[in-house]
């Protein structure tokens, strides 16, 4: 049987943070601070935790950090993985979550080593705004160059991610709108999570699903779009002239619990059943007891098992999560 939580829903999507290095300190994600030490497995182990995973019914892999970018041993990671098939007997997809900086020189190896799609983390289309948020002097130019790299290795959709926060951001979303335009990109919204290393989430903090949406109207009048999954994160629209694609990922204001698909594993090997999981379930721990696949494929089983049902972000008594987001995997 394929992957089942005890709610019911199947659970088809692997996110695998493969380093939690990072060439950027983003203000929504990681302190100004170095940290001392990072968390990393080999590339080989990996490939093989996927390859059980994959066997037991997970159909996408994304690979996160961090920067993914940042690992040399990336391109033959995607090689090994693309080679992999699914229970359908269908070719795993494999995508990458990248802040872009290193990907101009990396879209066409990552393409020819088979990799499917990739999206670039990118919260600004003014320079110093971009600075602002990721406390990098010279990384737009290189961002922007990685997009359009991407599109030319024909890593399609390439999709554009934007974490909105009010203070920092929010006068980005209509120059967004024409980015995703001028670019033939897809730009993605996101509202700010309480993921970040130093504590300044608040709920003022979060420009919601309805006031994004307010804005990009201003633009131009928006149409809806059909969810390509049941599983989507993103509410997906065109403009009225059938040009362009945005989308909003809405987990404060319109939570997408329900169907979700994905369970997420750490740079250190631990599975997370949420991001929002106040604790980690030490898979790496059963390799390194010389644990077989049988054995990794029970530890996983019993894991998503016990997946929550739903984040409670806003709720009375939430806690944010027990590890940040550079440390969870995007």
């Amino acid at each position: 049987m394929p992957l089942t939580d005890k709610h019911g829903r199947p659970i088809t999507d692997l996110r695998v943070s493969i380093t939690d290095r990072c060439n950027y300190r983003c203000v929504y994600c990681r302190s100004g601070e170095e940290p001392v030490q990072y968390s990393e497995l080999g590339i080989d182990d990996y490939i093989r935790i996927v390859g059980v995973f994959v066997s037991l019914g997970i159909e996408k892999v994304r690979i996160t950090g961090g920067e993914p970018l940042l690992r040399k041993e990336i391109l033959p990671m995607v090689e090994h993985l693309s080679a992999m098939t699914t229970l359908a007997n269908r070719e795993l997809d494999v995508a990458v979550t990248t802040n872009g900086h290193l990907l101009a020189k990396l879209a066409q190896p990552l393409r020819d080593s088979g990799l499917s799609r990739v999206t670039v983390s990118m919260d600004a289309v003014d320079r110093d705004k971009f600075a602002r948020i990721t406390r990098v002097s010279n990384g737009y130019d290189a961002v922007v160059a990685g997009v359009r790299a991407a599109k030319r290795a024909g890593l399609e959709p390439v999709k554009v991610n934007a974490v909105i926060m009010r203070g920092f951001n929010e006068d980005q979303i209509v120059p967004f709108a024409r980015f995703s335009r001028d670019e033939g990109v897809i730009v993605r919204y996101i509202e700010f999570m309480p993921l970040e290393e130093e504590r300044i989430w608040a709920s003022d903090t979060v420009v919601g699903f309805n006031e994004m949406l307010d804005i990009l109207n201003t633009f131009r009048p928006l149409v809806p779009l059909p969810a390509t999954t049941p599983s989507e994160t993103a509410m997906r629209y065109t403009f009225d002239d059938g040009f362009g694609e945005v989308g909003i990922i809405a987990p404060v204001s319109k939570a997408f619990c329900g169907a979700c698909s994905r369970i997420r594993l750490t740079s250190d090997g631990k599975i997370r059943t949420c991001l929002f999981s106040q604790s980690d379930h030490d898979l790496y721990a059963v390799l390194q007891r010389g644990g077989t696949d049988a054995d990794i494929s029970a530890f996983i089983n019993k894991t998503i098992w016990q997946k929550e049902l739903r984040h409670h972000i806003g709720e009375p008594g939430f806690l944010k999560p027990s590890r940040s987001m550079v440390h969870i995997g995007g």
